[in-house]
This record gives structure tokens, sequence and C-alpha cells, in this order.
């Protein structure tokens, strides 16, 4: 292997290992890292100077070397993937939402894909919401609208 490649490979890992100290913890303690490796992560997180992390960085990266880092990139493709379907779903409630809000004929369009969903219930969070946004007061009701869309796009 020429000078260069191990020089991209070892780049490589220490990109991989700066994901690393992207991720929340929670998701981190589910990869089940090295200790050595997961102890110079969380180092990594609590460090804000610039020079400081920079080879704190370097380090996790030479850990890196000592780790098959194929099951850490494939779990943090999943983790990403994962993140991806979470804004997707997301971004559809907060459609459906505006939606309902906006036009007088889409709680029949809503319910027409979604049968699950009791309308009386939809009907009147959606009115309540209208009414809070025109005399501007917290968003409660909007809010609710929200998690019973998003509960029912989800099944």
């Amino acid at each position: 292997m020429s000078k260069t490649r191990r020089k991209q490979a070892m780049h490589d890992l220490q990109d991989l290992g700066e994901a690393l100290v992207a991720l929340d913890p929670k998701a981190l303690a589910k990869l089940d890292l090295p200790e050595r490796l997961a102890d110079a992560v969380a180092q990594a997180r609590g460090i804000t100077r610039h020079e400081a992390r920079r080879r704190q960085l370097q380090y996790v990266g030479r850990l890196m070397r000592d780790v098959d880092p194929a099951p850490i990139r494939a779990a943090l493709e999943r983790l990403e993937g994962l993140g991806q379907a979470e804004r997707t779903h997301f971004a559809a409630a907060e459609r459906w939402r505006d939606r309902l809000l906006a036009e007088a004929g889409a709680l029949d369009a809503f319910l027409a894909q979604h049968p699950g969903v009791d309308r009386a219930e939809l009907a009147a969070l959606v009115v309540d919401a209208r009414a809070e946004r025109a005399a501007h007061r917290p968003p409660h009701r909007f809010r609710a609208l929200f998690r019973v869309i998003a509960g029912a796009i989800e099944t």
C-alpha cells in the first residue's frame, strides 16, 4: 500500500472518529465500542479548546486503527437512515397539520388516508388550533393536533 493510501485511510478513520464524537451519548452507547475508544470519544466531547480538541481527535483516530471500522460505519449509516426517516415523517405530519388548518376539505382527505383516527377528536383539535392561532395564544392545541397526526401517519 502506498504512503498516500495509508494516509488517506488514517484520515478516513479520524473522520469516522469525529462522527463518533458528534453522536449523542445514547446512540454511542449502542455501538458497543472498546472501552479505551469510548473513553477517548467521551473526553473529546468535553474539550472545547481548538488545539486540544484536534489532538484528542487525532488520538481517537489512532485508536480507531485497532478497531474494525466496518461495523461502526454500518451502524452510523443505519442511525443516519433512521434520522432521515424521522425527518421525513415529521415533515409529512407538519404538511398535514398545515393543510388541515388551511383547507376546509382536508379533514376528509386525511381521514380517507388514515381511517383509524377519531373524526370528532381531530375536528375539535383543528377548530381549537385555529382559534388559538387567531387569538395569539400559546400553541397547546396546535401541538396536540400535530401529535395526533404524527401518530396516525406512523401506523
